[in-house]
């Protein structure tokens, strides 16, 4: 159990500022995350990663000459957010193009996306390399769903190295694309992690036994086995790790053993050990291997085994000299430290709201608070039922979304449209969020507002095609479909019947309690879907009997604001 903080809440922020302070003449604090502190060369491909924290030295431990340019920092377990992505990689872009690498999360996948869509919006070229190792997350035939666990550190070093030699991004993308095809990983947990100000942790193996496939958000294993002995446990991961060896490798292999957060050294070394001699016995060759802590979880007991097979280019790449607060290679020559001034959004310029739209905008801060009181009640109900087959922190994340969202549309209510307020509370509900949903409700609600605009009136019908946008804003950000298990098996039903209501000519305030009945009943039934998306989708058979935790609290949303709906009017 995680014991050293004061509010958990900022429990990650003030890991990363005594991260930083403890490492000031490697590391600077930025909006949204860390950069190296020394100099770059101008037109150097600036390598940025990311992800949540808790999971030091991933990501921004990993920062510095011959690794990353810059991490963007996410809350505990959840996605940084578009914007601190973006004004992390503008912040550190020096002309030669941005390389974005991170593992294959729901939520990273989407902010991070959003993210490389604004920086070559302007003019900054950025490309995208995603981390696939986890061989428990999904089979060969769809390895390109997998997750990214500890063999981020193979593709981030592979990319890091070319960017310090001066490579084109073309050759950045394409080595660290080479090293993600090489690079293969496996993990078991012995228990589970708990986050700061949790009562328990977010999952528990049975004693004497050992979860294999676990997931580094807390995500459980795949499946569970008596608990083995070293030597049997090395021979489980070694065995099924050289079943996956890709058809280009070779002799030569990079084993990196990682612990998971309370599984310590001596154990790992232990571990390595058996692991080396497998691997001589099967005829390889180990090249610089890496036995300690690399992507952790918290207090996690667990540990992975990855092999990364390299050929000449990439074992160079390898073992080139590197200087970051936890990976230190060789002896990379010094570079000035740099001055720099961080990237900020574009100010956003705002038309005179109408009486209406500020009279909306009103009314929508108020519907906003009333989301935010549903939350605070079922933040523990959500958390729970997140965790059968997630990492548990859909509660903690709605919150973090909700009351930012809320503290963004106060500021601006009764001074500025109902478009400015909701854009405003969109666009704090990603950023304080992160996560998939983080990404999804913002975009939402923003959609939301631009649909309502800034008009001299307003009817029943602007809520129906508001509604609509709301919803194909996550539709098209998240690609999900009905059936998927996720918010929008609620969502488009609720949606339908808006617009059904509406059309019909019926009060509004029935029109709402309507939709939210058919999006409580449409929540429900996903209790009986298989995820095929998200962090729940390795786990689907866990997940059947129980409910898509976006699409309950999207009901719970609904049929709250339905209630709070009975008194109010577009008029």
């Amino acid at each position: 159990m995680t014991k050293i903080f004061d509010d958990p809440t900022k429990f990650a922020d003030a890991a990363i500022d005594g991260l930083v302070a403890a490492h000031r003449n490697r590391l600077e604090r930025v909006d949204g995350g860390v950069i190296r502190a020394s100099e770059m060369k101008q037109n150097q491909v600036a390598v940025v990663i990311g992800g949540g924290s808790g999971h030091y030295p991933a990501f921004a431990g990993l920062v510095g000459p011959g690794l990353a340019a810059g991490s963007a920092c996410g809350n505990l377990f959840a996605s940084p957010s578009a914007g601190q992505i973006y004004r992390v990689a503008k912040t550190v872009a020096t002309g030669g193009g941005v390389l974005l690498s991170y593992g294959n999360y729901a939520g990273d996948v989407l902010h991070f996306g959003q993210a490389e869509e604004r920086l070559n919006a302007e003019g900054i070229e950025t490309r995208t390399v995603v981390v696939t190792d986890d061989i428990a997350s999904a089979p060969p035939e769809r390895k390109h769903e997998r997750r990214g666990i500890a063999g981020d550190l193979t593709v981030f070093k592979i990319a890091g190295a070319a960017s310090e030699e001066g490579a084109a991004l073309d050759d950045v993308v394409r080595l660290a694309q080479k090293a993600n095809e090489r690079t293969r990983s496996l993990g078991v947990a012995f228990d589970g992690c708990t986050l700061p100000g949790a009562e328990s942790p977010l999952f528990h193996v049975p004693e004497l036994s050992m979860s294999l496939g676990l997931g580094i958000h807390g995500e459980p294993g795949i499946s569970e086995h008596q608990l083995p002995t070293s030597a049997e446990l090395a021979q489980l991961l070694v065995d099924k790790l050289l079943a996956e060896r890709p058809v280009e490798a070779g002799p030569r292999v990079v084993p990196i053993v990682n612990g998971l957060g309370t599984v310590k050294y001596e154990e790992l070394f232990v571990l390595f050990g058996h692991v080396e001699r497998l691997l001589i016995a099967a005829g390889l060759e180990v090249i610089e291997p890496e036995c300690g802590e690399l992507v952790t979880s918290l207090d996690m007991s667990g540990a992975s085994l990855t092999l990364f097979w390299v050929d000449e280019e990439l074992e160079r790449l390898w073992i080139a000299p590197a200087d970051t607060p936890a990976f230190r290679r060789g002896n990379p020559s010094t570079a000035p430290r740099r001055t720099f001034v961080s990237a900020k959004e574009h100010e956003l310029t705002h038309e005179v709201a109408s009486d209406a739209s500020q009279q909306l905008g009103v009314q929508a801060a108020a519907l906003l608070e009333t989301a935010r009181e549903i939350i605070a009640r079922h933040e523990a109900e959500l958390g729970d039922l997140d965790a059968i087959a997630g990492d548990g922190d859909h509660g903690i994340g709605m919150r973090r979304g909700i009351e930012a969202a809320v503290s963004a549309a106060n500021a601006l209510a009764g001074s500025r449209s109902v478009q400015d307020v909701l854009a405003a509370a969109g666009e704090a509900w990603s950023e304080k969020a992160g996560g998939t949903s983080g990404a999804l409700w913002g975009s939402g609600i923003k959609a939301f507002g631009a649909t309502l605009g800034n008009r001299e009136s307003y009817t029943d019908a602007d809520l129906a095609r508001a509604v609509q946008a709301f919803r194909d804003a996550v539709i098209t950000l998240g690609k999900t479909d009905l059936g998927d298990k996720t918010m929008v098996d609620a969502l488009h039903p609720y949606a339908a019947a808006i617009s059904e209501g509406i059309t019909a000519g019926n009060p509004l305030a029935q029109v709402a309690e309507e939709a939210s009945k058919i999006a409580l009943n449409a929540a429900s039934a996903t209790a009986d879907l298989r995820p095929k998306k998200g962090r729940a989708r390795p786990l689907s058979e866990k997940s059947l009997g129980h409910q898509d935790p976006g699409a309950y609290s999207f009901a719970l949303i609904v049929t709250g604001l339905a209630k709070q709906l009975a008194g109010s009017t577009l008029a």
